[in-house]
């Protein structure tokens, strides 16, 4: 890794917000500056400021380019991965920038990350220096590669690439590199356990029928939006249904639901023709994970439909992992009854679950801006009748 000037070191501390496309098209006039090096400088550490906070007050640290950068785990979701995985020894088969492997690490005795793009592994070996993990043995070597001759391991992680040879993304797990399927063998007989990280768009029960060995599925969650599908697999248990764990990371804490399909399938939950006082809505992981049933009996609530996923109740449940509203009122879409709940209301954040038009269509239906304290629900009760719901959060 070639070092940094230091016209372009200052340059970097210099410009580090500004805009790094107004930068790119002012490189003639910083001829003493490596402007691509300091470009991808530049925008890894805004993009670090955001997905990985704690690292992007060290201007030691070095960025790779934008795409490793977009790739790469927040720390967020990495420190979630190490609260998973302990142990003497990991292998990290796909390092890349190496964010999952150095929150890893601190469960570890021994870490051993392996890359195949030298660069990156430049970029990574400093980095870890620079972090002060020094148990981290970095190796430029394909994953694959490395896989075969390496002595057993109490984890390995491992991340495929989910971009097809056109830089397209892909989600099934055949179309991604390596293929997990083909080495499940292989990996279970190198560790007792597997961490692998998945696109939060694979089809879980595809999933599930494709791998043989899944202990544990984590789907994970930051601020209400679905960010990764985390494999557990070990021989250990095999033959037993996998537990799905359903985290939402916020800044207010965790939010955790567990549950496994056959418990979901066999679940008995009530379903209503009335809206009580409160509203709960889960949040994006048991959505996710289809956990429809078992959040209902669990927290005691009534579902308003088999395919509306949306719960009510008249005691409040303040452990509820989602979304909790207040319902002020809600009526049929007839016109009269849609004018008296709307009111004097201009603005609304509204949703739509299963109901048969778009939230654009209402929108332009109820000529309601978007945002504001107002929350409007179009969905449907047990009856099939058909209702839009006025609540507060």
């Amino acid at each position: 890794m070639k070092p940094l000037s230091q016209a372009t070191q200052e340059f970097v501390a210099n410009h580090r917000h500004s805009d790094v496309k107004q930068l790119a098209l002012q490189a003639a006039k910083y001829l003493e500056v490596d402007m691509p090096t300091a470009i991808a400088q530049i925008s890894g550490r805004q993009a670090a400021s955001i997905k990985i906070p704690s690292w992007a007050a060290k201007d030691e640290l070095r960025y790779p380019q934008h795409l490793s950068m977009e790739q790469c785990s927040s720390e967020a979701t990495a420190r979630y991965k190490a609260s998973i995985a302990q142990g003497k020894i990991l292998v990290d088969l796909t390092g890349g920038f190496g964010v999952d492997c150095a929150f890893l690490a601190t469960q570890f005795e021994q870490v051993h990350y392996v890359e195949r793009q030298t660069e990156l592994c430049e970029i990574t070996t400093n980095n870890y220096n620079t972090l002060s993990l020094h148990h981290i043995r970095t190796h430029n070597s394909d994953a694959i590669d490395y896989l075969m001759q390496m002595p057993s391991a109490d984890w390995i992680m491992i991340d495929p690439a989910r971009r097809d040879g056109h830089g397209g993304k892909t989600v099934a797990i055949s179309d991604c590199e390596p293929d997990v399927e083909q080495l499940e063998d292989l990996l279970t007989e190198k560790t007792t356990n597997v961490l692998v990280k998945l696109s939060p768009m694979l089809d879980i029960a595809k999933t599930v029928s494709t791998l043989k060995h899944i202990r544990e599925i984590h789907v994970v969650s930051v601020a209400n939006e679905c960010k990764e599908l985390l494999l557990v697999l070990s021989k250990t248990n095999a033959e037993t249904e996998p537990t799905l764990h359903c985290t939402n990371l916020t800044t207010q804490g965790e939010q955790r639901f567990t549950f496994n399909r056959i418990t979901e399938q066999q679940a008995t939950c009530c379903y209503t023709n009335k809206l009580k006082h409160y509203l709960y809505e889960p949040n994006a992981s048991i959505l996710k994970a289809g956990g429809y049933r078992s959040v209902a009996v669990q927290y005691g609530l009534a579902k308003l439909h088999p395919n509306s996923h949306l719960y009510t109740s008249d005691n409040l449940v303040e452990e509820f992992p989602g979304r909790i509203f207040e319902v002020k009122s809600y009526c049929t879409f007839a016109k009269k009854e849609l004018k008296r709940l709307l009111g004097d209301i201009k603005k609304a954040n509204l949703t739509v679950r299963n109901f048969p038009a778009t939230v654009a269509e209402l929108r332009k239906r109820t000529k309601l801006a978007e945002g504001g304290d107002d929350y409007l629900f179009a969905t449907t009760l047990a009856d099939e009748k058909k209702i839009l719901v006025h609540c507060t959060k």
